[in-house]
């Protein structure tokens, strides 16, 4: 019976606490409703129901004021993240077909195009090098190249850049920063350990301590740098530069399409140019007199050998790879040459583009085997399951908006308000252009947003000033990529700051003057070697003629 009473006591006293909990609980529920998340999430078909209701167009049409609230809801969406950036990169394939802008089968055409059949090609081709560590290969023969005997630290530092530079061109940038750094921070591993960890003792007044912790710094920052300059010098290298060329060739149809070799021609010079300012920035500040008898005590050719022996000789499969992938480039850049020499494309009737060799050489990797097990190929499917899908989403929620932005007349209201821009200096305009996009993407969203946001505004100012539209279109999508400040401006950025090597400091000790050469290169370029490889000193069509001759 005492027990039995004993038992019952400890149940009264445990009974209340059961509303507390459930108090608590509701506290936490409460909580989880009220998040910043939520309230954007809210916010974004809150501001679409207002502008549809409530802000009315002078001689426009109902269908730019459903656009203008439709782009207040994806943009609140994206620079929030309230809602994933994939999922919201979908979201124009129900609110244009909702909102009367286009039909469902208009919206669905913009995600699968030309364009994004070369971004699902060569990403195909990154997953095979990554998967049979070619990148690795190759790194580590450039770098070994580089080092030089006795040890030069600009110069090893310019093979390390160099080759994150060349991979970037080919890969994603992102992809070519994850690729790189371990075989960066492998080169760094042999320095002394209370060095390589970052951390310093505040008593430790050591020159050649701090000559090699400068060399760390300059190392990192070289390798997710380059890796952006890197990314601009081609069409594959960023989706930014994609977003951009499927832009133009949505507003303007009836001009040339910039292939792949076209926007080499104009962009590699480019970046080779920021590319010399980035290693003179960095040898400047972190590759001072002593530097190589610093670390030539650490760092020393037969490491690197001993790195490439262990890799072993080239296997069947990673030479078939490297000759799938120079027999792209190849076609590439001969697809269409110059208006007087034409390239393979014409054998077509110009049928044929970028993304059509970019599949079919991904193909490739399909059918040929290689020879580690029978009936085994270079690649399944099951080694694509890391395609960047959002990537492609977001490539096709620009193409979306791009055609929307015009078939539903609100490019021409946005055109006609910035009637006051039409005698602004150039000069003037390109250099802010490019700091704007820039800024956008270091603090508030991804470079891909910001262009996709910025490109179809600059179409409309440079129809304003009478000036050719690639003149401010390519000036906002790479100063886009001018996004050097901060850790979190890119993807690259945080893996370079994860390292521990380098600091904010010196993201904006070296970035500040390398956005600042990267603008003025820009601004310099584009209306110098502009007109000779966009035809920029030549009219383009009406975008609203163009619109209206398709429809007709």
């Amino acid at each position: 019976m005492n027990g039995d009473h004993h038992e019952t006591n400890n149940n009264d006293q445990k009974t209340p606490l059961l509303p507390i909990h459930r108090s608590q609980s509701m506290n936490s529920f409460i909580q989880s409703i009220f998040t910043f998340k939520n309230l954007f999430t809210i916010l974004g078909p809150s501001l679409c129901i207002f502008i549809c209701l409530f802000i009315k167009m002078e001689n426009a049409p109902s269908t730019s004021t459903n656009m203008l609230g439709v782009l207040a809801w994806i943009f609140t969406w994206w620079l929030s993240e309230a809602v994933p950036m994939p999922v919201t990169s979908m979201s124009p394939l129900f609110l244009f077909p909702l909102f009367g802008i286009s039909s469902s089968d208009e919206v669905a055409q913009s995600y699968m195009d030309d364009v994004i059949a070369l971004v699902l090609g060569s990403f195909i081709l990154a997953l095979a090098v990554e998967h049979y560590n070619i990148h690795r290969r190759l790194a580590l023969n450039i770098t070994l190249l580089f080092c030089g005997d006795p040890l030069n630290p600009p110069l090893l530092l310019l093979g390390i850049c160099g080759t994150t530079f060349f991979v970037s061109m080919w890969l994603h940038n992102c992809a070519a920063t994850v690729m790189m750094m371990p075989v960066a921070t492998g080169i760094l591993q042999r320095l002394p350990s209370r060095i390589n960890s970052g951390h310093r003792d505040q008593e430790n007044n050591n020159s050649n301590d701090d000559l090699v912790t400068n060399f760390c710094k300059a190392v990192v920052l070289g390798v997710i740098y380059s890796a952006s300059i890197g990314g601009m010098s081609t069409l594959t290298g960023t989706g930014v530069n994609l977003i951009l060329i499927g832009m133009w060739k949505s507003y303007f149809p009836h001009e040339n399409v910039i292939s792949f070799s076209t926007w080499s021609s104009f962009a590699f010079p480019l970046a080779l140019v920021i590319f010399l300012a980035l290693w003179g920035i960095l040898c400047l500040f972190y590759c001072r007199k002593g530097s190589s008898r610093a670390l030539s005590t650490y760092l020393d050719k037969n490491h690197l050998k001993r790195q490439l022996d262990l890799l072993g000789p080239m296997t069947f499969a990673e030479k078939m790879i490297l000759t799938v992938f120079s027999i792209l480039i190849m076609l590439w850049m001969t697809r269409s040459i110059t208006e007087d020499i034409p390239g393979w494309g014409s054998l077509f009737g110009g049928r044929a583009g970028d993304g059509t060799v970019s599949v079919m050489m991904a193909t490739l990797l399909f059918i040929i085997p290689n020879k580690k097990q029978p009936g085994e190929k270079l690649m399944d499917w099951n080694k694509c399951k890391k395609l960047p899908w959002n990537i492609i989403l977001l490539l096709g929620a620009g193409f979306a908006i791009a055609d929307g932005f015009r078939s539903s007349g609100l490019a021409d209201v946005l055109s006609r308000g910035l009637n006051f821009l039409e005698n602004a200096p150039y000069l003037a305009i390109a250099p802010a252009v490019c700091l704007i996009s820039g800024t956008l993407t270091e603090f508030i969203t991804s470079n891909n947003a910001t262009t996709t946001i910025m490109v179809p505004l600059l179409i409309e100012i440079a129809k304003t000033m009478h000036i050719h539209p690639l003149l401010l279109m390519i000036p906002g999508a790479i100063g886009s990529q001018f996004a050097f400040l901060l850790p979190t401006s890119t993807p690259s950025n945080v893996v370079g700051f994860t390292t521990g090597h380098i600091e904010i400091k010196d993201m904006i000790k070296t970035g500040l003057p390398l956005k600042i050469a990267g603008i003025v290169a820009l601004s310099f370029l584009m209306p110098t070697l502009g007109p000779m490889v966009f035809g920029t000193d030549k009219p383009v069509t009406n975008v609203s003629t163009n619109y209206l001759h398709m429809c007709g």
